[in-house]
């Protein structure tokens, strides 16, 4: 089934919804961006009519009712066609993803295996976000986009337009640049922090949908969503892409909806305050109510220097358990229950890519919950490193809960990485 993205953008990640059981997400860093509004003028958007107008204010008093937030000032709305949205989705990203940041992401993708060697990480993402978004709340102009092929609001302009709706209340309620939803340092944290307004609004227009789309109408909203078109597209993606475009819907609203189920949505409200801090406190729900916060690692700021002249690290981030599973999984051609019991134990890392002119080294520092979880990937994860093209190596845990993963251009660089991070033997 097609992926419905309804999308509320925030720079650079993007945030969307997909109907018909499917979602997409606010993607943190150069793997997903959709953005601003105010690329596009007003007078070039299909007009409103009276009766939209009516259409929208239902929506958006039941809305109001089923979130139990009250909106506190108007939000600017647009129709616009799928060429428009295209547009703005193209414009946002290349804003949001400066090119040295594309640049330094693609490489890391490709050194991994999660990307083809001639692929382009610009171009499949535009080409994803195009083809299956459906609308976009931008927090920053406070706008609201739905896309329409017919100019018209049927069941899929409609429920995009609830989901939309809600995050423009969740913005005026409890700032959604709050969430640090842009922070490309830690993509793992920008990612499960968009699961929550995502999972919040997915949950919320399946709700709206209960109660005011009509049979008929929902075996519509299911047969348009179920676009051959946007299927074929979304399963020729790179493995890696599209499960981080859903995550923070399917995932989310199963994070969500526990919230709901125990404390209606006053414990959703109160998420906001406590946001969760990476993609394990999604996946293991006890992790966030326990507090368990994310082990430390850190890359040292001065490791280009150690390495000599000429050296730089265009990029530091931090992977997460979900991108841990989807690589061994993907890359490493693991059995999904087997790669998700090796990523489980995941406690925190830090990734640093380095380069000096054609010359590259990544270094993947990562610490585990027990030593028997940390062993329990360093046996997946030697066998995948294995796989890839490049010179790789790695640092078995022993007695210990850390293990670390090297992919470079050659061996020399791998010694060299090692020493400069101080872990030769």
């Amino acid at each position: 089934m097609a992926a419905l993205v309804v999308a509320c953008s925030s720079s650079p990640p993007v945030s969307g919804s997909l109907a018909a059981g499917s979602s997409a997400s606010i993607g943190p860093s150069a793997s997903s961006s959709a953005g601003s509004a105010g690329q596009l003028s007003p007078a070039a958007a299909p007009t409103a009519t009276p009766d939209h107008d009516a259409i929208f204010a239902s929506i958006e008093s039941t809305v109001q009712q089923l979130r139990e937030l009250t909106k506190r000032s108007p939000v600017n709305r647009m129709i616009l066609d799928q060429d428009q949205l295209k547009a703005i989705i193209t414009t946002s990203f290349d804003k949001s993803n400066p090119p040295a940041l594309l640049a330094a992401n693609e490489q890391l993708d490709k050194a991994l295996g999660l990307l083809p060697p001639d692929a382009s990480l610009k171009g499949l993402d535009v080409e994803l976000l195009s083809s299956q978004v459906a609308g976009l709340y931008d927090p920053s102009t406070k706008t609201m986009d739905v896309a329409s092929k017919t100019g018209q609001l049927g069941p899929i302009e409609q429920i995009t337009y609830a989901h939309e709706f809600d995050h423009a209340l969740q913005d005026q309620n409890f700032g959604l640049d709050k969430l640090g939803l842009d922070d490309t340092s830690n993509s793992d944290r920008a990612l499960a922090r968009l699961s929550l307004p995502e999972g919040d609004a997915t949950l919320l227009m399946t709700l709206w949908a209960e109660i005011s789309l009509s049979p008929a109408q929902l075996l519509q909203l299911a047969q348009e969503a179920n676009d051959p078109t946007q299927t074929a597209i979304l399963s020729a993606m790179p493995y890696d892409l599209k499960e981080t475009l859903l995550f923070p819907y399917e995932q989310g609203l199963a994070w969500v909806s526990g919230l709901h189920a125990n404390g209606g949505w006053a414990a959703v409200d109160a998420a906001y305050a406590d946001p969760p801090d990476s993609t394990a406190q999604i996946l293991h729900p006890d992790k966030w109510a326990s507090h368990a916060e994310p082990i430390a690692v850190t890359i040292p700021a001065a490791l280009p220097t150690r390495l000599g002249a000429g050296w730089t690290m265009p990029l530091t981030d931090t992977l997460g358990e979900l991108q841990f599973r989807i690589w061994l999984e993907q890359v490493g051609g693991l059995p999904a229950a087997q790669a998700v019991a090796a990523a489980a134990g995941w406690g925190g890392d830090r990734v640093a890519l380095v380069e000096k002119g054609s010359t590259f080294g990544i270094a993947i520092i990562t610490k585990w919950d027990t030593a028997t979880d940390a062993t329990e990937f360093a046996a997946a994860a030697g066998p995948t490193l294995k796989l890839l093209p490049s010179p790789t190596a790695m640092i078995d845990p022993g007695s210990t809960s850390q293990v670390v993963l090297f992919i470079a251009s050659d061996d020399a660089t791998i010694n060299a990485l090692t020493a400069a991070l101080g872990l030769a033997g």
